[in-house]
């Protein structure tokens, strides 16, 4: 079976080598960057993003209430620490500890007051919302659905909370969950077929194989298979969507099966999977699916709450929370698929968004941290959280076209054969038109072409 079949080779990041990974997408060397050597306490270091998380997860235990969030500032790779105003210790101890310190008002307290006001008056199917550290504000988000008095709840919630703590706006997209459209795990639903994308290789907490992938594809159908043809090779142990995530753990048949902790970008390359890490607000990430391949980005907000419109439904809404925002692009079949960093992290699946690959938009992930602890699982052969070695990040080779297509199941955010490009593609060079029109949730679809015309089709779910 093809997910047996997994490309071993793997191309280690050269220091000050750039490596293109299509229009967008750079993977960056490896910036395992020392500390800045200033010799004074107060001087910011200068760190990698994965690192940068763990300072500020370290902060916010020391600070306590003081700590109003953080984010990554990658121009000058520096840890920014909001710290509330007033208490010159905490200033100073968020100094010393290497991080860039800025006093701002509005405390963690007030924006998840703010994020409880939001839920409980304006969860109306189109919105969104998470914190951002940047603006210190509470970043709500409304879809091209959100009209007239919906838009005027919205709104008025919005200001209820104050300008200085809420701010909303408008997207030209859908909010949907990306499942069908792409080629690279199937599986048969009542009305056609399901597609999605692999998120990441994992060790079930029993000791056998298994994945992630998005919640939303594991709760609409129970075996997956790697050809949309081919008999199951993998089933649904746990699932979560909506509610409090939107991942699943999916076992694969055979105990024998081969799960490398890797993603393949394409071109028969791999970058290697070395950890788990969570998202950082400012960071760069790489997000890999099977429909348009791989994209880059940046975190924009975590603590997302979505409110999907329901597929069950009409008059309903799907709410996951917890979630990663992004500017990262992605289309109808990219579910489930990986977000990774470019030193080897994996940090989410793809849950759903609005937008497309050309015109852009806002993209959701599933933390991958929050899925392991829920599923009791591990990456790869259980080495989450171990060193990357000799291996460093993989690599795609500079000159290489990443429009094969050839990959295999079992690599995280692969591409199953056809004509899908399996790696970086051209911006321009979408599954289908979806000019503007959002990403469509085509889980009932049984045209296997993986072109979306845009359209919102009928889930079977």
């Amino acid at each position: 079976m093809s997910h047996k079949r997994i490309p071993k080779r793997k191309a280690a990041i050269a220091a000050g080598s750039v490596v293109a990974l299509g229009a967008a997408a750079i993977l960056l060397p490896n910036a395992n960057a020392s500390q800045d050597g200033s010799s004074t306490d107060a001087a910011p270091k200068t760190l990698k993003a994965t690192d940068a998380s763990d300072l500020a997860a370290q902060l916010q235990d020391l600070l306590g209430q003081a700590f109003a969030g953080s984010y990554y500032d990658s121009g000058t790779q520096q840890l920014v620490v909001n710290v509330i105003s007033g208490d010159n210790n905490v200033v100073v101890q968020a100094k010393k500890a290497g991080a860039k310190v800025r006093e701002v008002k509005n405390s963690l307290a007030t924006l998840q007051a703010g994020a409880k006001t939001l839920a409980a008056d304006a969860t109306i199917p189109g919105t969104a919302w998470a914190l951002d550290p940047k603006t210190n504000k509470i970043q709500v988000t409304a879809d091209s659905t959100v009209t007239g008095a919906k838009w005027d709840r919205l709104t008025s919630t919005v200001e209820s909370l104050g300008s200085d703590v809420a701010a909303v706006k408008k997207s030209s997209g859908t909010f949907k969950t990306l499942v069908s459209g792409g080629d690279a795990i199937f599986a048969q639903a009542e009305g056609g077929t399901v597609r999605c994308s692999l998120g990441f290789n994992v060790t079930a907490s029993d000791g056998s194989p298994a994945f992630l992938t998005a919640g939303h594809c594991g709760v609409a159908a129970k075996e997956w298979s790697d050809s949309e043809t081919g008999a199951p090779i993998a089933t649904v142990d746990q699932a979560t969507f909506p509610g409090d995530g939107d991942f699943s753990l999916v076992k694969y048949d055979d105990p024998a099966t081969q799960a490398p902790s890797e993603v393949n970008v394409g071109g028969g390359q791999t970058v290697q999977i070395t950890g788990a890490a969570d998202a950082t607000v400012g960071e760069q990430v790489f997000r890999m699916g099977s429909t348009t391949g791989l994209h880059d980005g940046t975190v924009t907000g975590l603590d997302a709450t979505v409110n999907f419109q329901s597929e069950t439904d009409p008059n309903g809404v799907d709410t996951v929370t917890g979630l990663i925002q992004t500017d990262v692009c992605a289309e109808a079949g990219d579910s489930g698929g990986s977000l990774f960093t470019q030193d080897g992290s994996a940090v989410g699946m793809t849950s759903g968004g609005s937008g497309d690959c050309t015109n852009g938009g806002e993209t959701f992930f599933q933390p991958v941290t929050t899925a392991l602890t829920a599923t009791g699982a591990t990456l790869g052969d259980g080495a989450a959280g171990a060193g990357a070695g000799d291996e460093g990040a993989g690599a795609a080779d500079p000159s290489a076209s990443a429009t094969d297509g050839a990959g295999d199941v079992g690599a995280g955010g692969d591409a199953v054969g056809g004509d899908e490009s399996a790696g970086a593609v051209d911006p321009s060079a979408t599954a289908g038109d979806q000019s503007g029109e959002g990403v469509g949730d085509q889980s009932g679809a049984d045209d296997q072409s993986g072109a979306d015309d845009g359209s919102s089709l009928t889930s079977t779910r």
